[in-house]
């Protein structure tokens, strides 16, 4: 007789530190590119992770280009109250929503996330951003794009594209919002889950 146990298949780490950097630094170029320099340039990241990546985003253009204020390109968009799946979810507290000082009116707007899954955190996050004003271009980078999209929505920048099952979990840790288990910050992303 053949006993099959259904352990939990360890964490697999996907990308380190370096890697996040270095993809984080590629997206802050393709950005560049894109818009043509960093006039009119806004970065809006979505909470939890897409905020702190989105001030490192900031601080990779002002490197790129002196003349940019990383702080002052850079705000912070809370989709909570915009999804179509809260009453799916546990409660969460909204975060702040916090725009430059510039606003977001005929600005290029760059949506920061950082999994990309079904798509609704962004569609959430388009209809949050037509309460708060026009931009002219809206839009993604994310360091993660899973798949599995619900709702045709595509990432302009990507970080990483990473085939995923729909019973994996993809965890992105970042030193801003996250520790180890000895309690140290940690950068990575890890799969957990699958077979």
């Amino acid at each position: 007789m053949t006993f099959v146990t259904n352990a939990p298949v360890p964490a697999r780490v996907v990308l380190s530190q370096a890697d996040i950097d270095r993809a984080l630094t590629r997206i802050a170029h393709e950005i560049l590119e894109a818009n043509k320099g960093s006039r009119d340039l806004v970065l809006l990241g979505i909470p939890r992770r897409g905020y702190p990546l989105a001030v490192r985003l900031a601080e990779k253009i002002a490197a790129a280009d002196t003349t940019v204020d990383a702080a002052a390109i850079v705000g912070q968009l809370d989709v909570t109250m915009f999804r179509d799946d809260l009453s799916h979810q546990g409660t969460r507290p909204p975060y702040p929503t916090r725009l430059p000082r510039t606003g977001i009116d005929n600005k290029v707007v760059v949506l920061i996330d950082d999994v990309l899954y079904s798509g609704r955190t962004i569609r959430a996050a388009l209809d949050a951003l037509v309460d708060l004003g026009r931009p002219r271009i809206v839009r993604l980078a994310v360091l993660i794009d899973r798949g599995h999209r619900e709702l045709p929505i595509r990432a302009d920048h990507v970080g990483k594209n990473l085939p995923t099952s729909s019973a994996e979990k993809v965890r992105v840790r970042l030193a801003e919002t996250d520790t180890s288990d000895a309690g140290a910050p940690v950068n990575e992303v890890v799969i957990e889950g699958g077979a």
